[in-house]
């Protein structure tokens, strides 16, 4: 641990922040250098100091001139080398051939190990322009999707769910055309490495094997060097892969979390939540609900989640095919999967529900309580809170949960085999509420807190975004002087619809 002498020495403004930038030093066929395109008249909408710290830039620069012309791509870093990468994927189930950075460009890699467990960060500024993968796109992200962006990685990272981190919004007047004309803006993200599923498969399927060598061998010796020296290293990346993967879908399942847009592009090769788009968090339960509303045929609904992600594990296997080898192998390490996912799941149900032990029927319990959830189409995050409450020998204060549920008989008769669990490992109460409530969020970003924000926005008030970010940070916390942010959505929530252009 760094004294806070120390820590000081390391902050950094924007001009001295170090940047350096490995994957500028692979060959010229995995990207295309390229200056970002000026932003009109550049504001600040709101920046994120929890983040400047990873990458040990001092949070006084957050407001000053020279990070809102760098951080909105009007001026270029001394040590930046811009470059949007390009990469192929499957869209929808369906393979889409080359797609690549179409709104985004890497800056370079801000290194600074001594206040980052990770040791560097990748800055990506999403909405800098077009780019020679732009496709039919202008380039631009509009002020509605960055701040549900910057707002949705930073509740992840609350949450404790691997995922890509936001510095920052800068909002510019200038508008662009979606469904209607909206103002424009660039979000500064930060990760790892945004090399994704969708970067193996661009060399695959364009049967350059050099180049998917050279990927993978700058992929594990970046992020996976403990695979350096194994005796099958790409068939360990896959499995490695794989399980982080299976592992990250079972914590979105826990929260109630939904992507929206779980395509091969979208899927991160570090296992991290990456891309925010039409995502969204369960509100009323249903398994089956879809929260994008340009996904007519719910391949990417709640349900449905867990088989994608193993479904585009596979096509990641089937890019790493020709490193691998044998296709015996590249299932051994696809079989990973399944086994990750389930464990962990079962891991997460049962701190859920406050269960320290693992006995023969808890799946049956747990299959009983969603089924119920349902049919009464309890409001999720609002349930699992509320339930650490549950009072082991007074029935008579279950009247908040019980109130969330039309069949209030069918909550009795779950409550009763509930309780009889609970005696089965003499659970206390106080112990089994504080435990449940270290992983039942209080606050999750509903989108109609989100639309809040950005309708406020839009009028130049900044101030939600800035609450919201400070309550999100911090999702399990009490917060009493916020708790209207974790009631029951108001009626005219559910009338929100996000598509692939949020």
């Amino acid at each position: 641990m760094n004294s806070p002498d120390t820590r000081l020495t390391l902050r950094h403004s924007v001009a001295t922040l170090p940047l350096t930038n490995s994957f500028a030093a692979l060959p010229p066929a995995f990207y295309t250098r390229l200056a970002s395109t000026p932003l009109p008249a550049p504001y600040l909408v709101c920046a994120n100091p929890a983040a400047a710290d990873l990458i040990g830039l001092d949070a006084a620069a957050l407001h000053s001139e020279g990070f809102l012309q760098v951080f909105s791509g009007n001026a270029r870093h001394a040590q930046s080398a811009p470059l949007s990468a390009v990469y192929s994927g499957h869209q929808f189930g369906v393979w889409a051939g080359q797609l690549g950075d179409g709104r985004a460009i890497l800056l370079g890699e801000a290194a600074a190990p001594s206040v980052s467990p990770e040791g560097a960060y990748e800055l990506q500024l999403k909405g800098a322009g077009m780019t020679p993968y732009s496709r039919m796109g202008d380039g631009r992200a509009v002020l509605r999707s960055s701040i549900r962006e910057f707002l949705c990685s930073e509740a992840m990272a609350g949450l404790g769910i691997p995922t890509s981190r936001a510095l920052s919004v800068i909002g510019s007047d200038q508008r662009v055309m979606r469904e209607t004309p909206e103002t424009t803006a660039v979000v500064t993200r930060m990760a790892p490495s945004f090399v994704r599923f969708g970067s193996f498969e661009h060399w695959y399927q364009n049967d350059r094997q050099q180049e998917l060598q050279t990927l993978a061998d700058y992929v594990i010796a970046r992020s996976y060097p403990e695979l350096s020296d194994v005796a099958q290293p790409y068939q360990a990346l896959l499995q490695e892969v794989t399980g982080r993967t299976a592992e990250l879908v079972a914590q979105w399942q826990a929260v109630g979390f939904m992507h929206g847009v779980l395509n091969t592009d979208n899927m991160s090769i570090l296992g991290l939540t990456l891309d925010y788009g039409p995502f969204g968090f369960m509100e009323a339960y249903d398994p089956a609900h879809i929260c994008n509303h340009t996904d007519s045929q719910g391949r990417y609904s709640y349900k449905m989640q867990p088989q994608i992600g193993h479904w585009n594990c596979y096509a990641l296997g089937q890019a790493l095919l020709p490193l691998i080898s044998e296709v015996d192998d590249v299932h051994a390490a696809l079989a990973d999967y399944q086994p990750r996912f389930d464990r962990k799941m079962a891991t997460l149900w049962h701190a859920k529900l406050g269960l320290v032990a693992t006995m023969e029927n808890d799946q049956e319990l747990i299959d009983a309580l969603l089924l119920i959830l349902q049919r009464s189409r309890v409001d999720f995050p609002l349930f699992f809170r509320r339930l650490a409450a549950l009072d082991l020998s007074d029935t008579q204060g279950d009247a908040p949960l019980r109130d969330l549920f039309l069949d209030r008989a069918a909550f009795d008769a779950w409550a009763l085999q509930y309780r009889a669990r609970l005696r089965q490992e003499n659970s206390i109460d106080a112990a089994r509420a504080q435990a449940m409530n270290r992983v039942n969020p209080k606050y999750v970003l509903r989108n109609y807190l989100a639309q809040i924000a950005i309708d406020k926005a839009q009028q130049k008030d900044f101030s939600e975004v800035e609450k919201l970010l400070t309550i999100l940070q911090h999702p399990f916390d009490e917060q009493p002087e916020h708790a209207h942010y974790a009631a029951l959505p108001p009626d005219w929530a559910g009338k929100l619809e996000v598509s692939c252009s949020s």
